[in-house]
């Protein structure tokens, strides 16, 4: 599975909307916060993806995307990001080979948890496994520290 320091794996998998993505030019441009949530419009899950939609802008002004990854159907996120007004991008990895990669694999179940990618896709943090309120913040703090310490 992907550690500190690895990139982000080269896989294909669809956005919200049934576009392919691949993963490894996620982070080409700007750094990559990636949260994995095992099932869209769940309790817990939407407490992690809304605190993702609050502090969205914090990810954006310190030039780090936003993306949530789950093994849901496009259609599935769709309906989610819409009801929950998400503002950033869903990605569906149903045969769960991302979620594999990044070792958030439990079964047929994902793992909660996020992962912090720089730009150029090397990975410098993972929280495996996280509780939903905490992860927006832990992952917003990480990145504020090494702006902090890039400085």
């Amino acid at each position: 599975s992907v550690d500190v320091g690895d990139l982000l794996p080269s896989l294909t998998v669809q956005n919200e909307k049934g576009e392919d993505v691949d993963v490894s030019t996620l982070a080409s441009e700007k750094g990559v916060v990636l949260f994995l949530v095992p099932k869209a419009d769940t309790p817990g899950c939407t407490q992690q993806a809304c605190g993702f939609r609050d502090v969205y802008p914090d990810f954006t002004a310190l030039g780090f995307d936003v993306y949530c990854l789950s093994a849901d159907s496009p259609s599935a996120q769709t309906k989610w990001q819409t009801k929950k007004s998400l503002p950033y991008p869903l990605l569906s990895d149903p045969k769960r080979q991302l979620i594999g990669a990044l070792g958030a694999a439990n079964g047929n179940k994902t793992k909660r948890s996020h992962f912090v990618f720089e730009k150029g896709g090397k990975l410098l943090d993972k929280k495996i496994p996280v509780k939903p309120v905490d992860s927006p913040k832990l992952a917003l703090e990480f990145i504020k520290g090494l702006q902090a310490t890039a400085v």
